[in-house]
């Protein structure tokens, strides 16, 4: 998920880092990002469910006024 792959990226930057390998410190960053954004999608997507709950109850409530 998310944050567990920005985690890894920072170690495997770190590491990089540490060891002077160009390439592993790019390779995490490049997976820190990607935890990144899988973290704003989740959080996206549970928000966007929380707004189509709310529109449901309203929904419900303006049907049970109209009846």
């Amino acid at each position: 998920m998310g944050i567990g792959e920005s985690i890894k990226g920072t170690l495997k930057e770190k590491a990089g880092d540490l060891v002077d390998n160009d390439e592993l410190t790019a390779e995490g960053e490049a997976q820190q990002t990607k935890g990144d954004e899988e973290t704003r999608e989740s959080k996206d997507r549970a928000e966007a469910k929380a707004h189509e709950e709310k529109a449901d109850a309203l929904e419900q409530q303006q049907e049970a006024l109209e009846d």
